[in-house]
């Protein structure tokens, strides 16, 4: 039985909170909530999970923490938060100073992957970033594949912070262009204090085409650049089902694509380097 912490799960309740862009995926657009996530399956049990904000109005992001911080007291899988912080304006220090109300937040996450180039290089974004181990607070990065190297120079420049990039940052999948990407994870994996999460990745596929095959050979190069000790495994929930999988389908075809692997490497992909990174309770 694989203990799991599952480091990249979404709830939202769209009566409660706005999430414009729920509009353009019609399929997702309603409520989901820990009920209608699955605690075990063929072989494996959730112990754990991590909240991920899930982009609702920019105004709202302190509420939807506290609402998940109200979810967690009918479900003890929740220990952990990633909150949003509007790092790029002036007043992202009230903010954060709110976050420390709520003891379950471990990091936060300003999304970059909708912005331009720079964005997440201009010297205030920058200087927001650096601030924040003095909150306590890991850093979730959130791009597209395109945006990575914009992520070295923000890395670069943040030696104090926790990273982690999320989705293997958004590989091109579905194109199966793996160069270019591949040479940037290679670099961003050289910077200690940076990890990866193992999640995400049938999204960038082709939907309703995408087999084990164009999936593998992104995973070699997480595995091969990061190494066991510093990937998450990650759900994604709910977004998995546009791809039109299921979440106990993810957990297995996460299972296969790391076929391989020894027991003590498997545990710690999918439990223990989450438990360290977002300090959770043991």
């Amino acid at each position: 039985m694989i203990q799991l912490i599952d480091s990249h799960i979404h709830f939202w309740e769209p009566t409660q909170l706005t999430y414009a862009w729920l509009n353009d995926v019609p399929a997702i657009n309603h409520a989901y909530l820990p009920s209608d996530l699955p605690t075990q399956g063929d072989g494996w049990r959730m112990d754990k999970l991590v909240f991920v904000q899930a982009d609702c109005l920019p105004a709202q992001g302190l509420q939807e923490a506290q609402w998940v911080t109200q979810l967690a007291q009918d479900d003890a899988r929740i220990q952990g938060i990633v909150a949003v912080a509007p790092l790029e304006q002036t007043d992202y220090a009230q903010h954060l100073e709110q976050l420390q109300a709520l003891p379950l937040v471990k990091g936060v996450r300003r999304l970059i992957q909708s912005e331009g180039a720079g964005f997440c290089t201009q010297p205030a974004f920058v200087r927001a970033v650096q601030a924040l181990p003095r909150y306590g607070y890991s850093f979730d990065i959130c791009v597209v594949h395109h945006q990575l190297g914009d992520v070295l120079e923000l890395v670069a420049q943040c030696p104090q912070v926790a990273f982690v990039l999320d989705h293997l940052g958004k590989p091109p999948i579905r194109e199966g262009e793996i160069e270019r990407w591949k040479g940037d994870i290679n670099l961003l994996a050289r910077f200690e204090n940076v990890a990866c999460k193992f999640s995400g990745m049938v999204t960038e596929a082709d939907w309703e085409g995408w087999n084990m095959a164009h999936l593998q050979p992104f995973v070699d190069v997480m595995l091969d650049a990061f190494g066991p000790e510093r990937i998450l495994f990650g759900g994604d929930f709910p977004l998995h089902e546009l791809a039109f999988l299921n979440y106990h389908g993810w957990v297995n075809t996460a299972l296969t694509l790391l076929e391989g692997l020894s027991e003590h490497e498997l545990h710690a992909i999918f439990y223990a380097n989450a438990q360290q990174f977002y300090r959770l309770n043991a």
